[in-house]
């Protein structure tokens, strides 16, 4: 086994599962309840970890990056063709009106 991803925030660990998951990868989910150890071992060994077969390492590698790669090249705001208000890159409905994009 190796170790793919691992974060502070347990809510990106748990969408890299997802990901990888999706890709029909077998992902094994290492320390999601550790943080409540920290002060006893280090914090960076709290961390919630992915790890997958060494078979599978590069695909999932792969999927990380591709999923990172996406997520720093959003496009810009967009303005509501509905109400005129701008909105987030990120969303797909606009948050005052909440028509589709």
């Amino acid at each position: 086994m190796k170790k793919v991803y691992t974060s502070e925030n347990s809510f990106l660990v748990h969408n890299a599962k997802n990901l990888i998951e999706a890709q029909g990868i077998h992902v094994v989910l290492k320390n999601e309840f550790a943080q409540g150890a920290m002060g006893e071992i280090s914090p960076f060994d709290c961390w919630p970890e992915l790890w997958v077969n060494e078979a599978d390492f590069a695909e999932a590698e792969l999927v990380i990056t591709e999923a990172s790669l996406t997520a720093n090249s959003e496009e810009a705001d967009w303005v509501c063709a509905s109400c005129g208000e701008e909105n987030s890159a990120t969303f797909e409905i606009c948050w005052s009106c909440q028509k589709a994009r």
